[in-house]
């Protein structure tokens, strides 16, 4: 047996189940993992596996309470979620026509019924292998959400993990199928879902920031000259990902996809080239493509060639399931590379009918990073299928430039969580074809801005713009805001992505999933919760030119939301219209969230995503709540051991007296900056007379003030172990901000280009006290005062608004 590496050893006690656990007959046998997740076996041979799969890898879960009923020819297991009966030593059968069975399982809360080889056409499916020119659409496959409230995955083709972490063939066939009953509990689903296949994988903190890709022959002069332009520019990047043309791949005259030896053409000293981008705090990526074999050309050809056989070309071709050829394509292929500075690799691999060898290059090279360098491991693949959430970031293809795939990529953001995926990378403003549209690249900006993954990528055509800096000034301004603020979002991100590490709460949440019946409905489908305290209502259509705004309808969840730019307040639980300008983007937030972010000061380096020295948190009123930051090094995994620091933020909410706490719970002092800069922003908060600021037991000094519907409080220098107290004291703090409709109209008279008195009618006609359609007729009237028919158009269309909203607010 070919040993790999410690590195890719599998625990085999893991993988076996307690015997508590297990009840079992001459040729079935099941399996109870959890209260909501049964294993059913059956083989003609009584022999059953419990050795570790390419899927499954934990089965060796706590004793789980549940009755068991018998006779001579009937079982009955029963959990708190479902109910199992079996006619016993029967094989299972089942059929799409034939629904039939000697094993159904009954949920208990619905009282539907799964039985083998169920249809599950209520299966809201999970995202393919990519969006390559995709047309707008996603081909799904079976996910983990359904609204019956069950899901199964058959594991009995996937191949045995042996001891040292190799493949070994599966050759008895058996039935092994594990079945999720989860009723309306799928974030339960999810937790025993990576209890057996493993934890998602926490991503290097420098994933959350800006990437940058094209398909362009950079030099090493260009790379320099990209990334001084967005310092000075002040748009943050962190990560610098090489396409293909960084390597030699020219072979006489073709032109290959494979190689890992640098260009010296371009590149005269890529180790000093990655060490300057490493000072800028820009992480480097590069494309990797090994299927098409290892070619003369190779820096280390020769040292392959002593261990591995050239065909009759003179190539080494890669033979994906040896594990001899992963082992030396590792050690002298990826790891020289390593070695220089590289931080991770994009397996760039689109063959859509044949995803399992990418599936075996991911597994092997992503904990490979982890064992030669040190680092956290990171990749940017294709969706391989198997436990996808282990190996991220997902890459959804090569996208065209239109707003169909705008449209697409909001859907498929959403559709991930229903197998528990949530890393994807979408190419900002789409990587080929199309046309190239200012208001399009905005949109699409903002919806990258507020996803787990914010990635630029284009084919080499000069004449595709996807610097800031190429586009209009008013587009430039707007896509700089916006990706600084992303910069802004990561501590809120990275701790989102630890809670989805450690615990399985995933970073997007769909809306459908609290109201199923939305799934179908192009208006809410695409909308989600990013994190635990932001909701995206994401923007996918064009606006309309007259009033040069987007319309559109959102539907917030239950409770009290803000609007996170004007602080304009709804109450959830149903549907809204409002009007969105270019630099403007639905992002609410609820009542009593609190957002740490980066505080932009002179302390802070543009690219650095570490934990800053400076740090804003913003606090919105309503109701009292926590939050919980983390924080580690960010780029290795020295937190498994401690290294790192959980900080609890407290908000006790009263109308005239709140109180934010800020102190350290867990970890390890060290791990981020000792002292550190608070900026606490008091969303819709009038100011405070009574303002007293303890750290421990010591009174400090701060600053305050009021700024843009903000009551803002500063404080420098303050230790990051201990207590921060900060307690304010006033009648009625909270600013009055509720939604009205008036504003916004208002906001769109302004902007027309009609005469000021023409202007007053309007507002006389639109906000006076008769009847929609006495309005309606007055608008019309206007044509007769001067008023050009496209604008009558136009107010006839913000009454039909108005009536629908204030329909919707009698409900």
């Amino acid at each position: 047996m070919y040993n790999l590496g410690e590195q890719f050893a599998l625990n085999y006690e893991l993988s076996k189940s307690l015997e508590e656990n297990i009840i079992k007959g001459e040729k079935y046998r099941f399996t109870i993992l959890t209260e909501r997740l049964i294993r059913i076996e059956y083989s003609e041979y009584g022999e059953f596996l419990d050795k570790p799969t390419e899927l499954v890898w934990f089965r060796n879960m706590p004793r789980v309470p549940f009755t068991k009923k018998e006779t001579n020819t009937v079982l009955e297991l029963t959990t708190k979620y479902f109910r199992l009966t079996y006619l016993k030593e029967k094989e299972f059968v089942g059929s799409k026509l034939n629904p039939v069975s000697n094993l159904k399982i009954e949920l208990l809360s619905n009282k539907k019924q799964w039985y083998y080889k169920h249809p599950e056409v209520r299966n809201f499916g999970f995202p393919g292998v990519s969006l390559d020119e995709n047309g707008g659409k996603i081909k799904l496959r079976k996910g983990l959400y359904s609204i019956d409230g069950f899901a199964s995955i058959d594991d009995a083709q996937s191949n045995i993990m042996s001891p040292t972490g190799t493949l070994i063939p599966r050759e008895n066939k058996q039935i092994d199928t594990y079945v999720f009953l989860y009723g309306n509990d799928f974030d339960g689903c999810l937790k025993d879902y990576y209890m057996l296949t493993g934890s998602p994988a926490l991503i290097p903190r420098y994933a959350l920031g800006v990437w940058w890709s094209r398909d362009i022959a950079y030099s090493d002069e260009d790379v320099r000259a990209l990334i001084n332009t967005f310092e000075e520019k002040e748009i943050p990047l962190s990560i610098f990902l090489f396409d293909k043309d960084w390597h030699i791949r020219k072979l006489g005259n073709e032109q290959k996809n494979t190689g890992f030896s640098w260009n010296r053409t371009l590149f005269p000293s890529p180790k000093a080239l990655i060490y300057q981008l490493h000072e800028k705090n820009v992480h480097v990526g590069l494309s990797v493509n090994p299927l098409e074999g290892f070619y003369p050309y190779e820096d280390n050809f020769e040292y392959l060639s002593n261990y591995l056989e050239k065909d009759a070309k003179g190539r080494i071709p890669f033979q994906v399931l040896n594990p001899r050829y992963i082992d030396v394509y590792l050690k002298f292929l990826i790891n020289p590379l390593d070695a220089a500075g590289v931080d991770f690799y994009w397996i760039d691999i689109s063959d859509k009918k044949n995803v399992y060898p990418l599936w075996i290059l991911d597994h092997y090279q992503f904990y490979n990073n982890l064992s030669y360098s040190g680092k956290r491991p990171l990749l940017l693949t294709r969706n391989m299928r198997i436990a996808p959430h282990r190996y991220p970031v997902l890459y959804s293809g090569k996208t065209v430039v239109n707003w169909e795939t705008l449209r697409t990529v909001t859907m498929h953001n959403v559709e991930e969580t229903n197998m528990g995926a949530n890393f994807w990378a979408h190419d900002i403003g789409g990587h080929t074809k199309g046309v190239e549209d200012s208001e399009l690249y905005t949109r699409f900006v903002q919806f990258g801005t507020f996803s787990p993954i914010l990635k630029f990528g284009t084919e080499g055509g000069k004449y595709y713009k996807r610097e800031p800096w190429l586009w209009n000034y008013k587009t430039y301004e707007i896509v700089k805001r916006y990706l600084t603020l992303r910069h802004q979002l990561i501590p809120y991100l990275y701790s989102e992505s630890y809670k989805y590490h450690k615990y399985g709460k995933p970073l997007v949440t769909p809306l459908y999933y609290k109201y199923p019946d939305f799934y179908d409905d192009p208006t809410y489908n695409n909308e989600y919760y990013l994190g635990s305290s932001l909701f995206i209502a994401p923007i996918v259509t064009k606006k309309e030119l007259v009033m040069n705004r987007v319309v559109r309808r959102f539907y917030l969840p239950e409770g009290i939301w803000f609007d996170y730019v004007t602080g304009k307040k709804y109450k959830g639980g149903k549907g809204y219209i409002s009007f969105f300008k270019d630099e403007d983007y639905p992002i609410f937030v609820k009542a009593g969230a609190i957002l740490p972010l980066v505080n932009n000061r002179q302390d802070f380096h543009l690219n650095d995503t570490k934990p800053p020295k400076s740090m804003e948190i913003q606090v919105f009123p309503g109701a009292s709540s926590q939050y919980e930051l983390y924080e580690d090094d960010g780029e290795t995994e020295l937190y498994k051991d401690g290294n790192y620091l959980r900080t609890l933020i407290e908000y006790n909410y009263l109308p005239n007296n709140h109180t934010l706490i800020i102190r350290s719970i867990d970890g390890k002092t060290g791990i981020i900056p000792e002292r550190r800069n608070y900026r606490i922003c008091f969303r819709n908060t009038i100011e405070s007379n009574d303002v007293i600021i303890y750290f421990n037991a010591e009174k400090i000094a701060f600053k305050k003030y009021v700024k843009d519907s903000k009551f803002v409080i500063e404080i420098d220098n303050v230790p990051t172990v201990g207590q921060l107290t900060i307690n304010c004291k006033g009648k009625n703090v909270e600013i009055a901000a509720e939604e009205f409709l008036r504003k916004d109209f208002e906001s769109i008279i302004f902007d027309l280009p009609i005469t000021t008195i023409l202007k007053e009618k309007v507002d006389a006609i639109l906000f006076g006290d008769r009847t929609i359609s006495k309005k309606r007729i007055a608008i019309r009237h206007l044509v007769n005062h001067g008023l050009e028919r496209r604008y009558v158009k136009l107010f006839l269309k913000l009454l039909e608004y108005m009536g629908q909203i204030q329909n919707n607010s009698k409900k």
